[in-house]
This record gives structure tokens, C-alpha cells and sequence, in this order.
């Protein structure tokens, strides 16, 4: 069950590169995977990816879903300037309360392809 974790507040922190609290969401050994760029990071090295990425960050938690042990959260991630714009998908693995595993993809959100738009199919989603 994960009802004793804050996925609210793991964002907030995450977005605002909180390195002070970032910590107390996983446990010690947990392992973080970002499966489009092909890396795994163990919690510090997570951490530092995070909180040195340059730039001051926005984003707001689009759905959250739950089954089990696990958590399931879309979000919206913008620098403060919005030059540009992403969408990450990430599954949190909880245990007691914890990060035990995180798995996240990242996408940079753009227009859809050329080849696409010459089909004249679909309707912007926003």
C-alpha cells in the first residue's frame, strides 16, 4: 500500500531541486532508471542529476495512479522561462512508506511530424 507516501510533495521537492529533502523519500539501496537516455543511478548519483541539471524548474502532476506498491505519475515539467516544454511518466515502486525502485520516461514535448500532420488525422490534445 502506498498511502504513507506523498507523491505531492516528492514532486514539489524534485522540481525545486531539493537536495535537503530528496533524500528522505528513498530507501538507501533504492535504484532510479531513466529508460530513454539509458542510465541507473543509485540514489545520490540521482540526486545530483537532479539538483545540478541547470536551470529553475515548474511542472505540474497531470495523473496519478495507483496499484498496489506501486504509483504511477504523469506530470508536465517546464524551465521557468518556458523555452521549452517535457512530459515524464514515472513509476514508483513503495516500500514502507519509500522509493524502493523508480523507473521514469522522459519525453521533450513537439509538434507532431510532418509525415503525421500530411494525414490530417487526430486534434490536438490542449
Amino acid at each position: 500500500m502506498t498511502d504513507k507516501f506523498d507523491i505531492h510533495a516528492f514532486w514539489n521537492d524534485v522540481m525545486n531541486q531539493n537536495k535537503e529533502t530528496l533524500p528522505s523519500y528513498f530507501w538507501e539501496d533504492a535504484v532510479i532508471r531513466w529508460h530513454c537516455t539509458n542510465e541507473q543511478f543509485n540514489v545520490s548519483e540521482y540526486i545530483r542529476a537532479n539538483c545540478e541539471y541547470p536551470g529553475c524548474w515548474e511542472g505540474e502532476l497531470e495523473r496519478i495512479e495507483e496499484a498496489g506498491n506501486l504509483i504511477i505519475a504523469a506530470g508536465h515539467v517546464l524551465p521557468m522561462d518556458h523555452s521549452a516544454s517535457f512530459h515524464v511518466v514515472s513509476f514508483l515502486k513503495i516500500r514502507d512508506g519509500k522509493i524502493q525502485e523508480m523507473d521514469e520516461y522522459w519525453a521533450d514535448d513537439e509538434e507532431a511530424p510532418q509525415w503525421r500532420r500530411n494525414m490530417k488525422i487526430g486534434i490536438p490534445i490542449r
